[in-house]
Protein backbone atom coordinates (compact mmCIF):
# COMPACT_ATOMS: atom_id res chain seq x y z
CA UNK A 1 0.00 0.00 0.00
CA UNK A 2 1.50 3.35 -1.02
CA UNK A 3 1.87 6.29 1.39
CA UNK A 4 -1.19 8.18 0.18
CA UNK A 5 -3.38 5.11 0.59
CA UNK A 6 -2.09 4.54 4.13
CA UNK A 7 -3.05 8.08 5.10
CA UNK A 8 -6.43 7.80 3.37
CA UNK A 9 -7.07 4.58 5.28
CA UNK A 10 -6.17 6.24 8.58
CA UNK A 11 -8.45 9.19 7.80
CA UNK A 12 -11.26 6.80 6.84
CA UNK A 13 -10.86 4.96 10.16
CA UNK A 14 -11.10 8.26 12.01
CA UNK A 15 -14.19 9.38 10.07
CA UNK A 16 -15.91 6.08 10.83
CA UNK A 17 -15.04 6.42 14.50
CA UNK A 18 -16.34 10.01 14.56
CA UNK A 19 -19.68 9.05 13.00
CA UNK A 20 -20.06 6.16 15.44
CA UNK A 21 -19.38 8.42 18.43
CA UNK A 22 -21.28 11.62 17.74
CA UNK A 23 -22.60 13.13 20.99
CA UNK A 24 -26.26 12.55 20.26
CA UNK A 25 -28.61 11.54 23.07
CA UNK A 26 -32.17 12.42 22.07
CA UNK A 27 -34.22 14.55 24.45
CA UNK A 28 -37.37 16.56 23.86
CA UNK A 29 -35.34 19.57 22.64
CA UNK A 30 -36.44 20.03 19.01
CA UNK A 31 -32.97 20.35 17.46
CA UNK A 32 -30.09 20.66 19.95
CA UNK A 33 -28.79 17.13 19.34
CA UNK A 34 -28.85 17.69 15.58
CA UNK A 35 -26.93 20.94 16.04
CA UNK A 36 -24.33 19.09 18.14
CA UNK A 37 -23.61 16.78 15.23
CA UNK A 38 -23.93 19.22 12.33
CA UNK A 39 -20.52 20.88 12.33
CA UNK A 40 -18.71 17.63 13.10
CA UNK A 41 -20.39 15.87 10.18
CA UNK A 42 -19.66 18.85 7.92
CA UNK A 43 -16.11 17.61 7.47
CA UNK A 44 -12.95 19.68 7.44
CA UNK A 45 -9.32 18.66 7.07
CA UNK A 46 -9.29 16.72 10.38
CA UNK A 47 -5.74 18.04 10.55
CA UNK A 48 -5.20 17.97 14.32
CA UNK A 49 -6.42 14.40 14.92
CA UNK A 50 -4.50 13.21 11.87
CA UNK A 51 -1.32 14.85 13.18
CA UNK A 52 -1.75 13.01 16.46
CA UNK A 53 -2.51 9.68 14.81
CA UNK A 54 0.46 10.08 12.44
CA UNK A 55 2.81 10.37 15.41
CA UNK A 56 1.25 7.32 17.09
CA UNK A 57 1.54 5.37 13.83
CA UNK A 58 5.25 6.14 13.63
CA UNK A 59 6.14 4.42 16.90
CA UNK A 60 3.27 2.24 18.22
CA UNK A 61 0.77 1.68 15.42
CA UNK A 62 -1.02 -0.99 17.45
CA UNK A 63 -2.20 1.81 19.75
CA UNK A 64 -4.15 3.58 16.98
CA UNK A 65 -7.53 2.04 17.99
CA UNK A 66 -6.94 3.04 21.64
CA UNK A 67 -5.95 6.54 20.47
CA UNK A 68 -9.13 7.22 18.52
CA UNK A 69 -11.00 8.82 21.47
CA UNK A 70 -8.09 11.23 21.93
CA UNK A 71 -8.05 12.04 18.23
CA UNK A 72 -11.78 12.70 18.43
CA UNK A 73 -11.30 14.93 21.46
CA UNK A 74 -8.96 17.14 19.41
CA UNK A 75 -11.59 17.45 16.70
CA UNK A 76 -14.24 18.27 19.31
CA UNK A 77 -12.11 20.98 20.89
CA UNK A 78 -11.11 22.46 17.54
CA UNK A 79 -14.71 22.42 16.29
CA UNK A 80 -15.93 24.14 19.46
CA UNK A 81 -13.36 26.89 18.87
CA UNK A 82 -14.58 27.38 15.29
CA UNK A 83 -18.23 27.57 16.36
CA UNK A 84 -17.43 30.22 18.97
CA UNK A 85 -15.06 32.07 16.61
CA UNK A 86 -17.92 32.43 14.12
CA UNK A 87 -20.37 33.93 16.66
CA UNK A 88 -21.73 37.47 16.16
CA UNK A 89 -19.68 38.72 19.12
CA UNK A 90 -16.50 37.57 17.39
CA UNK A 91 -16.28 37.13 13.60
CA UNK A 92 -20.01 37.01 12.81
CA UNK A 93 -19.39 34.53 9.99
CA UNK A 94 -22.07 32.99 7.78
CA UNK A 95 -20.21 29.95 6.44
CA UNK A 96 -18.00 27.23 7.92
CA UNK A 97 -16.85 23.99 6.28
CA UNK A 98 -19.12 24.82 3.35
CA UNK A 99 -22.27 25.00 5.51
CA UNK A 100 -24.22 27.64 7.39
CA UNK A 101 -22.71 28.48 10.76
CA UNK A 102 -24.74 27.18 13.70
CA UNK A 103 -25.91 30.58 14.92
CA UNK A 104 -27.27 31.25 11.43
CA UNK A 105 -28.91 27.86 10.94
CA UNK A 106 -30.33 27.63 14.45
CA UNK A 107 -29.73 30.47 16.89
CA UNK A 108 -26.94 32.07 18.90
CA UNK A 109 -27.79 30.31 22.18
CA UNK A 110 -27.60 26.93 20.48
CA UNK A 111 -24.23 27.74 18.92
CA UNK A 112 -22.80 28.85 22.27
CA UNK A 113 -24.06 25.75 24.07
CA UNK A 114 -22.92 23.35 21.33
CA UNK A 115 -19.44 24.85 21.65
CA UNK A 116 -19.57 24.48 25.43
CA UNK A 117 -20.70 20.87 25.11
CA UNK A 118 -17.94 19.91 22.67
CA UNK A 119 -15.31 21.57 24.87
CA UNK A 120 -16.40 19.61 27.94
CA UNK A 121 -16.91 16.34 26.10
CA UNK A 122 -13.36 16.51 24.71
CA UNK A 123 -11.96 15.88 28.18
CA UNK A 124 -14.52 13.15 28.86
CA UNK A 125 -13.27 11.35 25.76
CA UNK A 126 -9.69 11.35 27.05
CA UNK A 127 -10.73 10.18 30.51
CA UNK A 128 -12.53 7.15 29.04
CA UNK A 129 -9.83 6.16 26.53
CA UNK A 130 -8.23 2.71 26.87
CA UNK A 131 -4.85 4.11 27.87
CA UNK A 132 -2.96 4.13 31.15
CA UNK A 133 -4.08 6.68 33.73
CA UNK A 134 -0.62 8.31 33.76
CA UNK A 135 -0.77 8.87 30.01
CA UNK A 136 -4.34 10.19 30.23
CA UNK A 137 -3.35 12.70 32.91
CA UNK A 138 -0.49 13.95 30.73
CA UNK A 139 -2.86 14.23 27.76
CA UNK A 140 -5.39 16.22 29.78
CA UNK A 141 -2.65 18.55 31.05
CA UNK A 142 -1.35 19.12 27.52
CA UNK A 143 -4.76 19.80 26.01
CA UNK A 144 -5.93 22.03 28.87
CA UNK A 145 -2.73 24.07 28.81
CA UNK A 146 -2.74 24.67 25.06
CA UNK A 147 -6.49 24.93 24.53
CA UNK A 148 -7.16 27.03 27.60
CA UNK A 149 -6.14 30.20 29.41
CA UNK A 150 -2.48 30.16 28.40
CA UNK A 151 -3.13 28.96 24.87
CA UNK A 152 -6.04 29.33 22.49
CA UNK A 153 -8.19 31.44 24.83
CA UNK A 154 -5.70 34.26 25.44
CA UNK A 155 -4.96 34.31 21.72
CA UNK A 156 -8.65 34.72 20.94
CA UNK A 157 -9.03 37.39 23.63
CA UNK A 158 -6.17 39.43 22.17
CA UNK A 159 -7.51 38.95 18.64
CA UNK A 160 -10.93 40.30 19.60
CA UNK A 161 -9.75 43.13 21.85
CA UNK A 162 -7.27 44.58 19.37
CA UNK A 163 -9.55 44.73 16.34
CA UNK A 164 -8.95 48.00 14.46
CA UNK A 165 -5.69 48.47 16.41
CA UNK A 166 -2.48 47.67 14.58
CA UNK A 167 -0.14 45.29 16.41
CA UNK A 168 3.61 44.96 15.99
CA UNK A 169 4.86 41.82 14.23
CA UNK A 170 6.02 40.16 17.47
CA UNK A 171 2.61 40.85 19.03
CA UNK A 172 0.85 39.44 15.97
CA UNK A 173 2.97 36.29 16.16
CA UNK A 174 2.18 35.96 19.90
CA UNK A 175 -1.54 36.26 19.12
CA UNK A 176 -1.53 33.54 16.47
CA UNK A 177 0.93 31.23 18.19
CA UNK A 178 -1.55 31.10 21.06
CA UNK A 179 -4.82 31.21 19.11
CA UNK A 180 -3.87 28.72 16.39
CA UNK A 181 -0.44 27.16 16.76
CA UNK A 182 -0.67 25.92 20.35
CA UNK A 183 -3.42 23.39 19.56
CA UNK A 184 -1.52 22.12 16.52
CA UNK A 185 1.63 21.78 18.64
CA UNK A 186 -0.38 19.99 21.34
CA UNK A 187 -1.72 17.51 18.78
CA UNK A 188 1.79 16.42 17.89
CA UNK A 189 2.90 16.26 21.53
CA UNK A 190 -0.18 14.26 22.54
CA UNK A 191 0.65 11.68 19.89
CA UNK A 192 4.17 11.49 21.31
CA UNK A 193 2.79 11.07 24.85
CA UNK A 194 0.57 8.17 23.77
CA UNK A 195 3.34 6.26 22.00
CA UNK A 196 5.88 7.17 24.69
CA UNK A 197 8.50 9.08 22.77
CA UNK A 198 11.16 10.51 25.06
CA UNK A 199 10.72 14.01 26.50
CA UNK A 200 13.26 15.55 24.09
CA UNK A 201 11.30 14.24 21.09
CA UNK A 202 8.02 15.43 22.62
CA UNK A 203 9.41 18.97 22.96
CA UNK A 204 10.94 18.90 19.49
CA UNK A 205 7.59 17.91 18.05
CA UNK A 206 5.89 20.64 20.06
CA UNK A 207 8.29 23.31 18.75
CA UNK A 208 7.82 21.98 15.21
CA UNK A 209 4.05 22.20 15.72
CA UNK A 210 4.35 25.82 16.82
CA UNK A 211 6.13 26.71 13.57
CA UNK A 212 3.64 24.64 11.60
CA UNK A 213 0.68 26.32 13.28
CA UNK A 214 2.04 29.78 12.61
CA UNK A 215 2.58 28.79 8.98
CA UNK A 216 -1.02 27.60 8.78
CA UNK A 217 -2.28 30.92 10.14
CA UNK A 218 -0.31 32.92 7.58
CA UNK A 219 -1.64 30.61 4.86
CA UNK A 220 -5.19 31.10 6.14
CA UNK A 221 -4.71 34.87 5.99
CA UNK A 222 -3.54 34.51 2.38
CA UNK A 223 -6.55 32.31 1.57
CA UNK A 224 -8.87 34.86 3.19
CA UNK A 225 -7.44 37.54 0.93
CA UNK A 226 -7.32 35.59 -2.33
CA UNK A 227 -10.23 33.09 -2.36
CA UNK A 228 -13.99 33.51 -2.37
CA UNK A 229 -16.13 32.07 0.43
CA UNK A 230 -17.35 29.39 -1.97
CA UNK A 231 -13.79 28.35 -2.87
CA UNK A 232 -12.60 28.32 0.75
CA UNK A 233 -15.73 26.78 2.28
CA UNK A 234 -15.84 29.47 4.96
CA UNK A 235 -16.46 33.19 5.15
CA UNK A 236 -13.50 35.02 3.60
CA UNK A 237 -12.47 38.64 3.03
CA UNK A 238 -13.76 39.28 6.52
CA UNK A 239 -10.47 40.35 8.13
CA UNK A 240 -10.36 44.06 7.32
CA UNK A 241 -10.53 45.00 11.01
CA UNK A 242 -8.39 42.08 12.19
CA UNK A 243 -4.70 41.79 12.88
CA UNK A 244 -3.76 39.47 10.03
CA UNK A 245 -0.38 38.88 8.41
CA UNK A 246 -1.74 40.16 5.09
CA UNK A 247 -2.97 43.38 6.72
CA UNK A 248 0.38 43.95 8.45
CA UNK A 249 2.84 42.73 5.81
CA UNK A 250 0.82 43.01 2.60
CA UNK A 251 -0.02 40.00 0.43
CA UNK A 252 3.49 39.64 -0.99
CA UNK A 253 5.05 40.03 2.45
CA UNK A 254 2.75 37.37 3.89
CA UNK A 255 3.61 35.00 1.04
CA UNK A 256 7.32 35.61 1.68
CA UNK A 257 6.87 34.83 5.39
CA UNK A 258 4.94 31.67 4.53
CA UNK A 259 7.70 30.60 2.14
CA UNK A 260 10.32 31.05 4.86
CA UNK A 261 8.31 29.14 7.48
CA UNK A 262 7.48 26.37 5.00
CA UNK A 263 11.20 25.91 4.33
CA UNK A 264 11.94 25.86 8.06
CA UNK A 265 9.25 23.22 8.65
CA UNK A 266 10.53 21.12 5.74
CA UNK A 267 14.09 21.29 7.10
CA UNK A 268 12.91 20.33 10.61
CA UNK A 269 11.07 17.31 9.19
CA UNK A 270 14.38 16.07 7.85
CA UNK A 271 15.86 15.95 11.36
CA UNK A 272 13.33 13.48 12.84
CA UNK A 273 14.08 9.77 12.91
CA UNK A 274 13.11 7.96 9.73
CA UNK A 275 9.83 6.45 10.96
CA UNK A 276 8.54 9.72 12.42
CA UNK A 277 9.71 11.72 9.40
CA UNK A 278 8.04 9.35 6.97
CA UNK A 279 4.77 9.27 8.89
CA UNK A 280 4.54 13.06 9.16
CA UNK A 281 5.57 13.60 5.55
CA UNK A 282 2.65 11.46 4.38
CA UNK A 283 0.30 13.99 5.95
CA UNK A 284 2.18 17.27 5.72
CA UNK A 285 3.80 17.58 2.33
CA UNK A 286 0.52 18.51 0.64
CA UNK A 287 -0.15 21.16 3.30
CA UNK A 288 3.19 22.86 3.90
CA UNK A 289 3.14 24.69 0.58
CA UNK A 290 -0.62 25.05 0.16
CA UNK A 291 -0.28 28.87 -0.10
CA UNK A 292 1.51 28.57 -3.45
Amino acid sequence: MDKNNIMKKLLSLFEDYLLDNLPISKTFHPYFEDALADMLKAGGKRFRPMLMLSVVKSNKSLLIPNSMPVALCLEFLHTYSLIHDDLPAMDNADLRRGFQTLHKKYDEVTAILVGDALNTEAFNLISNASLSNDIKIDLIKCLATNGGINGMIIGQAIDCYFENQKLELNQLEFLHIHKTARLIAASLKMGAIICEYDLATQEKLYDFGTDLGLLFQIQDDIIDETLSSEEAGKTTQNDSSKNSFVNLLGLNGAIKSADELALKCTNTLETFDSSLKESLEELLLKYINRHK
